[in-house]
């Protein structure tokens, strides 16, 4: 940024405009925040803001005429009417990411940064864990955690970061030490406005990449990283040459040794991947070769790997009861992530519903049907998946559970015990969003577990 003083908007009072404003504020930049809710908790921030010279305008503000810069919130859609005004006045419209690395010191730490449509918390902690067991003061920011714009300063040896795609749409000069994609499947093309788009925001963090890491087996991931030379694949096959990969119960590395051609390294068994499921081997190998872009040593990579504990909601086992176990995936929130936990069990009493956001299900059921012996729906968008399921899985036991009071979750958990048999596991991988009932996947989940326990406590 520039010493001299400019009026820079910063467009929404969220977590990250919030950390935003201060980071300009303290660098000596004249700061105006437009913010289109009047609310207890924006008043109370606007509040902390002023302290630092910062001037927060309610309702509908127009953009000041000085602006020369304007810092959006991610969620903030390209087609609107603000961003549109800062654009037609030669604004430059960044977001809060673009905004940290513009803002890194000579000396800053480098970054390694991973995006994806399903997994991306899941392995950007990972990261972490590794880098942290390899020595490394890391920190996982980003689309979680700590806003980088606050972490860039810290005193920190390297950045484990989390990109969403609305964060790569508004980032331009992203030049991370490697950068991953996970996986890409159809999510939020209403604000994209279509696949292609989608995944154009994605690929955004292989644009001026030291290291390319892409999913060889994502075809996606795999046309994304074609242009470039220093990529870096993983699988969960056997690996060539430059991949990350599995040997019998092996994570092995033959892209970052001497000799890929002749030789591997092991990193770490199958054992060591908690919990175990093959979408999370695969978040396990990212997070590894993003690691052994940055020198991480192997012993490193296993014990972070041992040492990780996942965040709630994704394929936490809840209870056993009477022979079955009950798993919570409420994370699972569009039917990519809940085919992911779907392929980790043979033998599946699914419970699914909520808000579908246009997705389709059909090649979600096509493909679980052979591991399904029951469905319990329930949610805004059950009738979509039962549809699907008549035509997919037409032997296959379905349940509606209407309705919306506190007590649905009970009658879902209930209905699946009845479905199930000993061995089985009863699934909580929706597939679609939760806001239709619950305040969010955390509270759906939380409600599946109490359930889960007053099944047991019978």
């Amino acid at each position: 940024m520039d010493a001299e003083a400019v009026s820079v908007v910063v467009a929404g009072l969220g977590v990250s405009g919030a950390a935003a404003a201060r980071a300009l504020a303290r660098r000596g930049e004249r700061v105006i925040v437009l913010e289109a809710v009047d609310g207890e908790r924006q008043r109370a921030a606007a509040a902390d803001l002023d302290a630092l010279g910062v001037e927060v305008r309610f309702g509908e503000p127009a953009l000041p005429e000085d602006a020369s810069l304007v810092v959006t919130s991610p969620g903030w859609r390209p087609g609107h009417p603000l961003l549109v005004a800062a654009e037609k006045a030669g604004a430059e419209v960044i977001g809060e990411v673009e905004l940290a690395w513009r803002l890194r010191g000579e000396h800053a730490a480098p970054w390694l940064a991973l995006t994806g449509t399903n997994g991306k918390t899941t392995a950007v902690r990972m990261l972490a864990s590794i880098l942290t067991a390899a020595g490394h003061r890391a920190l996982a920011v980003g689309n979680v955690g700590m806003p980088i714009v606050e972490a860039v300063d810290g005193p920190y040896d390297v950045l484990a970061v989390e990109l969403s795609s609305f964060q790569l749409h508004w980032s331009s000069s992203l030049a991370p030490l490697a950068g991953a994609v996970l996986n890409v499947a159809p999510d939020h093309i209403d604000w994209h406005g279509s696949m292609e788009e989608y995944a154009a925001a994605k690929a955004r963090v292989f644009a001026a990449a030291g290291t390319v890491v892409f999913n060889a087996d994502d075809a996606w991931s795999s046309r994304l990283a074609e242009p470039y030379a220093s990529r870096v694949g993983f699988t969960l096959a056997v690996p060539r040459p430059g991949q990350l990969g599995i040997v019998e119960d092996l994570l092995v590395d033959r892209a970052f040794v001497a000799d890929p051609a002749r030789s591997a390294e092991e990193l770490a068994s199958l054992e060591d991947v908690r919990p175990f499921a093959p979408h999370n081997v695969a978040n396990a190998l990212a997070a590894a070769a993003l690691a052994r872009a940055h020198g991480v040593p192997p012993e490193a990579v296993r014990r972070g790997l041992r040492e990780f504990t996942p965040d709630p909601h994704r394929i936490a086992h809840v209870a056993t009861v009477g022979e079955i176990d009950y798993v919570d995936d409420s994370k699972a929130t569009n039917p990519h992530a809940a085919a992911a936990s779907l392929a980790a069990y043979p033998s599946i009493v699914w419970i699914a519903g909520g808000q579908l956001k246009g997705a389709d299900v059909n090649d979600l059921v096509r493909q679980a049907a052979p591991r399904l012996r029951g469905a319990v729906l329930l949610g805004a968008d059950r009738e979509l998946i039962r549809q699907a399921l008549a035509r997919h899985a037409a032997n296959v036991p379905v349940v509606d559970v209407p309705g919306q009071d506190t007590g649905v979750m009970d009658r879902v958990v209930a209905e699946a015990a009845r479905l199930a048999s000993p061995g089985d596991t009863v699934l909580l991988a929706p597939a679609g969003a939760s806001l239709d009932m619950y305040a969010g996947y955390g509270a759906r989940g939380e409600a599946f577990a109490r359930a889960v326990h007053r099944l047991a406590a019978r």
